[in-house]
C-alpha cells in the first residue's frame, strides 16, 4: 500500500515561520555587506546577491529546488565578484537543502547538490586557501542538510508504513472476528435447534398420548408445540443470513463434543508420530452442548497450531472436570512464541468461542518452556 511520504512532516513548518526566517537572514545579510563594504562605491552588487542568497527561504516551503537553485546562482555571483559570502546566507543554504531533501526526490537532491560539488572541484586550483576552505564548507553544507532532510524522511516514511500495516492487520483481525462468530452462531444454531426440536416433539408426543388429558391442556400443548416450531423457523432464517454474509457452505454432520477429543488426539499422534497425551482429571460428565463444542474446538485449534508452530514437539491435552468448571490446557515442548509474535486468527478465534461460553483463555510461554493455551469454561450443570 503506497504511502505520500513527502506530506508526513509538513505541518510541522509553518509557512509563517519560514518568511520571518527569510526576512531576519536577509536584514543580517544587508548589514554585514554594508559594514564589510560600505565605502565600495559598486556595492549594489553585492547587496543583490545577499538578497538572493537569503530571501528565497520564504518560498521553500512549495519550491524548495528552485529556491535552492536560486540560492546557488547567488553563490556563484558573489564569488564571481570575488566577496566574501555573506554567513547568514550559509544557514539559508543549509535550510533550503534540508528541505529538499525532506520533500523532493533523489534526482531533485543532486541537482541541488551538484553545482557546489563542481565549485569544490573547480574553485580550489584557482583561489588561495581560503577560497578552497569557502567553496568546500559549502558542499560540506549542503549535503549535511540534504542527508538531514532524507533522514528525517525514510524515519516519516517507516513510520506511516507501520501504521498503514498495523491498521490493515486490525482490519484483517476485525474480519476474521466476524467470520469466526458467524461459524460459531451455525454451529450454536445447529445444537439449540435440536433441543427445541425435541421440545416440539414432546410437546406432541405427549398431546397425543396422555389419556384422559383436559381439552386446556391439550390446547396448552399444542400451543408449546407451534412455538417451539416458530422459534426453530426464526432461527434458521438467521442462519440463512449468515451463511449469506459469510459465504460459506452447510455443516451437516452433528456438532462434536468433548467425547471427540480422543479421536482429536489420536489424529494428531498418527499424523504427526510424536506422542500426544490426553489426560482428564475429575468426573467426566456431558456438560451443555456449547461448552463442548467450545472446548472441542480450542483443542481442535491448538493441536492443529502446534502442529504447525512446533513441529516433532510433544503436546499434552488436560481436560479437568471441576465442580464449577471445565479447564482445559494444551501444551507443547517446541520453541515457544517469538519475541513480539501477535495472536493470529486461530487463537482469535478460539478465544471468541470461549468468550461466547462465558469463559477466559489465554495463551503464551509454558513455565519451563514451550507453547500453553489454557480455557476455563463455566458448568452451567451436567446433562
Amino acid at each position: 500500500m503506497s504511502v505520500a511520504p513527502q506530506r508526513l512532516p509538513e505541518s510541522r513548518l509553518p509557512a509563517t515561520w519560514l518568511g520571518w526566517t527569510a526576512a531576519v537572514l536577509t536584514v543580517f545579510a544587508l548589514v554585514e555587506v554594508v559594514l564589510r563594504d560600505g565605502a565600495d562605491p559598486d556595492i549594489e552588487p553585492t547587496l543583490l546577491w545577499a538578497v538572493l542568497s537569503t530571501a528565497p527561504v520564504a518560498v521553500a516551503r512549495w519550491a524548495a529546488t528552485p529556491a535552492a537553485l536560486v540560492i546557488a546562482g547567488a553563490v556563484y555571483g558573489v564569488l564571481a565578484q570575488e566577496r566574501p559570502f555573506p554567513s547568514t546566507a550559509f544557514v539559508a543554504l543549509v535550510l533550503t537543502a534540508y528541505l529538499v531533501g525532506l520533500r523532493r526526490t533523489l534526482a531533485e537532491v543532486a541537482l541541488v547538490v551538484a553545482p557546489y560539488l563542481v565549485l569544490a572541484i573547480t574553485q580550489p586550483w584557482q583561489h588561495d586557501i581560503g577560497a578552497r576552505l569557502s567553496t568546500v564548507g559549502l558542499l560540506a553544507g549542503v549535503m549535511a542538510g540534504t542527508a538531514l532532510g532524507r533522514s528525517r524522511r525514510t524515519r516519516a516514511e517507516r513510520a506511516a508504513h507501520q501504521a498503514t500495516e498495523q491498521a490493515l492487520a486490525d482490519t484483517l483481525l476485525d474480519h476474521a472476528a466476524r467470520g469466526e462468530r458467524a461459524r460459531i452462531a451455525r454451529e450454536l444454531h445447529d445444537v439449540v435447534a435440536h433441543h427445541i426440536s425435541m421440545i416440539s416433539v414432546q410437546a406432541e408426543t405427549a398431546r397425543l398420548t396422555v389419556a384422559g388429558m383436559p381439552e386446556e391442556g391439550r390446547d396448552q400443548l399444542t400451543a408449546i408445540g407451534d412455538t417451539a416450531r416458530a422459534a426453530l423457523t426464526e432461527m434458521r432464517r438467521l442462519l440463512d443470513v449468515l451463511r449469506e454474509d459469510s459465504g460459506s457452505t452447510v455443516e451437516l454432520a452433528p456438532q462434536p463434543g468433548l467425547k471427540q477429543v480422543g479421536e482429536l488426539v489420536d489424529e494428531a499422534r498418527a499424523s504427526t508420530g510424536v506422542p500426544v497425551r490426553l489426560v482428564v482429571r475429575g468426573a467426566a460428565v456431558p456438560l451443555d452442548p456449547g461448552i463442548e463444542l467450545a472446548a472441542y474446538r480450542v483443542v481442535q485449534e491448538a493441536l492443529t497450531n502446534a502442529r504447525r508452530h512446533a513441529a516433532g514437539a510433544a503436546v499434552d491435552v488436560e481436560l479437568d472436570y471441576g465442580p464449577d468448571a471445565l479447564r482445559v490446557r494444551i501444551r507443547d515442548t517446541g520453541p515457544g512464541p517469538a519475541p513480539g509474535a501477535r495472536d493470529g486468527h486461530g487463537v482469535l478465534g478460539m478465544r471468541e468461542r470461549v468468550g461466547m461460553a462465558g469463559g477466559t483463555l489465554s495463551t503464551g510461554a509454558a513455565p519451563g518452556g514451550g507453547y500453553l493455551v489454557s480455557a476455563v469454561l463455566p458448568i452451567r450443570g451436567a446433562r
